[in-house]
């Protein structure tokens, strides 16, 4: 089965995209960490990042671990 997009936080250019999967083992939670950019007039994502980028993927990390954290309580509680 493939993961379902099921959540995105977004700040500024630099974007987090979380994925939802059951398994066999339970479920499971996989991260896409993406930075926009324009080219022309069409935005694209790159993988690639800068040194002034690392700051908000420090938070938009922080804020995806609490998130799949919440979700997992409520899914156990």
């Amino acid at each position: 089965m493939k993961a379902q997009a099921v959540h995105e936080i977004r700040r500024g250019l630099i974007k987090v995209l979380i994925r939802f999967k059951r398994t066999r083992q339970g479920v499971r939670h996989s991260i896409v960490v993406t930075r926009l950019f324009r080219n022309g007039d069409c935005w694209k994502e790159s993988s690639r990042f800068g040194r002034d980028d690392i700051p908000v993927m420090r938070l938009v990390l922080d804020e995806a671990h609490t998130w799949i954290f919440q979700q997992t309580q409520a899914r156990t509680s």
